[in-house]
């Protein structure tokens, strides 16, 4: 019997890569012993999730998103969290659609506050108990396009950029976490093809979205400055602006995310929905004839609720679990004209990602300018600075292999000490090419590890160590030592050569600096410290004629100890 446990195995090892090889045992725990509290609160949550997936949903009382909840229900395996600005016109919606109130609940939500949003994930925290989030979909927006001047949030920020940006970032910090408990979690950002200038309708149409250097979001993105790249608002660029850092925080999201928490990051152009509340601050002409150029014209037009098929498609089909993805739907801009156009009232495929089915999904390419991964790092860190977000940290998966984990903890201190005196020896240099100076902290611990370490423990347990490494190592091969270009230089010469760099360019006569990580006094302030604490058992020091003389004995006394142990 133990041999064929032995033999099974090792088959399950050889079969997995070595980095992966313990990756199975990740999710392993300990038998659990539940408090009476964990008991009531499991048995509530399934009584009132069942087996659903949760999905929250922003902006779902009207439009794309009003729509998208609705396919979500009718599976009958979603339980849907609106998260809305208006309760009382969601709660009017859902009766007017005949939402399946057991299975959906309305939370308020004002995206044009960040106080707001933090509010939300607490109360959504509070109202899921012990239910993970399958599915976080960032849909709700505003597009001004009419508007000569900014109109400002409750936080001082343009409202397009915080409404449509800034607060979904905000959001996915506060939740991602949590998410990342779910067997299949997604998160998907409806992108739009205006954020994407390699189309027509992203590349071809004024005023193109590019957030240049992000110089409006480095100063802060605080009134009066209403563009994230410093420069005068236009109400349709902020629109585009908004929604390329929705694709390029995707992107940036599935890199850093996705291996170590299993979510899914992915964004969306659903089609050209002409005839949608989108548009509600557009003109009246504007929302009268922009449907029936889309649909007899271009035959980029989509309907909304084939957009909310669409949306629904990313949140539920199981070839949408791929990240890293901007899904769009195939279609001929050309296809279907005359006639049959007529026919179908517009509802052909066309361009833009008009028309195509459930079968037409495809990952569709993304400009260069969301494809910059340089951009994307500078977009996370500004967002986050402007947010006050708190991201979890990413950590890359490590084998529990009990070996590694006994290894780690019993070198992680000698491989802390060694690291330590690198840096003394040769430590960094700051940008005018000063050394870098060690803090008090590190002062104290390189006098400590001379004091004991190689004080005490060197004379005798690290003299069998060195001895047996010599005898088992061997000498380093000549071949190893040779073969450089150039001789090391000293450090002081190197310090030399930058003072009289700064002296020509500053014409100013400065002395060459040297290199002391620990001057004198601070060595015989530490060193007398810790042969307080160390050897005399708290007393001070004593004199300095007796110094040298006491802490020989003392040191010797040790050894002796040690040696008898």
């Amino acid at each position: 019997m133990i041999r064929e446990l032995v033999l099974l195995f090792a088959v399950v090892i050889n079969i997995r890569n070595s980095a992966d090889a313990f990756k199975f045992m990740s999710n392993w725990q300990p038998p659990k012993i539940l408090t009476d509290e964990q008991r009531f609160e499991i048995a509530k949550t399934e009584e009132r999730f069942g087996d659903k997936k949760l999905v929250v949903i922003t902006g779902c009382s009207s439009g794309l998103g009003r729509q998208t909840v609705k396919n979500l229900l009718a599976t009958n395996k979603y339980h849907v969290v609106g998260a809305v600005r208006d309760v009382d016109k969601m709660e009017a919606v859902a009766e007017l659609d005949g939402f399946n109130i057991d299975n959906f609940h309305i939370m308020e939500c004002e995206l044009n506050s960040f106080d707001s949003v933090h509010k939300f994930c607490d109360e959504l925290m509070e109202y899921k108990l012990a239910k993970p989030i399958d599915r976080l979909i960032c849909n709700a927006g505003v597009y001004q396009p009419s508007l000569p001047y900014a109109k400002w949030s409750v936080d001082g920020h343009e409202q397009t950029m915080q409404i449509n940006f800034l607060s979904h970032f905000l959001m996915i910090s506060r939740l991602i976490e949590d998410m990342t408990t779910a067997p299949d979690p997604r998160v998907v950002m409806v992108g739009s093809v205006t954020g994407n200038d390699n189309t027509v309708g992203g590349g071809g149409v004024y005023p193109i979205a590019d957030l240049k250097n992000l110089d409006g979001f480095k100063a802060g993105f605080q009134n009066p400055i209403a563009m994230a790249d410093g420069y005068g608002f236009i109400g349709a660029k902020a629109y585009k602006d908004s929604k390329l850092c929705l694709m390029m925080t995707s992107n940036f999201l599935h890199s850093k995310y996705h291996r170590n928490t299993g979510i899914s990051f992915s964004s969306i152009y659903p089609g050209c929905i002409a005839e949608t509340p989108l548009f509600r601050e557009k003109r009246a002409w504007f929302r009268k004839y922009f449907p029936v150029f889309m649909k007899y014209i271009t035959g980029g037009y989509v309907g909304v609720e084939e957009a909310g098929q669409r949306l629904f498609q990313v949140a539920h089909d199981p070839r949408c679990a791929k990240s890293g993805v901007y899904w769009s739907w195939n279609g001929g801009p050309r296809e279907g004209r005359g006639a049959a156009a007529l026919e179908k009232g517009g509802q052909i495929s066309g361009g833009g990602g008009a028309g195509g089915g459930w079968d037409s999904i495809y990952e569709n390419d993304q400009s260069d300018k969301v494809n910059n991964l340089e951009l994307s790092v500078d977009l996370f860190k500004t967002a986050t600075e402007i947010t006050g977000a708190e991201w979890p940290q990413a950590k890359t998966f490590t084998s529990p292999c009990p070996t590694l984990k006994v290894i780690g903890a019993v070198s992680k201190n000698m491989i802390a000490r060694e690291e330590l005196k690198r840096m003394a020896e040769r430590p960094g240099f700051n940008e005018d090419g000063t050394p870098i100076k060690l803090t008090k902290s590190k002062k104290a611990a390189l006098i400590a590890d001379k004091v004991i370490v190689r004080g005490v423990l060197g004379n005798t347990v690290g003299r069998v160590g060195r001895v047996a490494g010599r005898l088992l190592l061997g000498k380093i091969p000549e071949t190893a030592k040779s073969g450089s270009f150039q001789e090391e230089k000293l450090l002081e010469e190197k310090v030399s050569e930058t003072a009289q760099t700064i002296e020509i360019e500053n014409n100013v006569v400065e002395e060459p600096r040297t290199i002391d990580a620990v001057s004198e006094n601070d060595k015989a302030d530490l060193e007398g410290e810790i042969f307080d604490q160390v050897f005399a058992n708290g007393k001070s020091a004593p004199s300095d004629e007796d110094k040298s003389s006491e802490r020989e004995w003392k040191v010797e006394t040790a050894e002796k100890q040690l040696s008898t142990v």
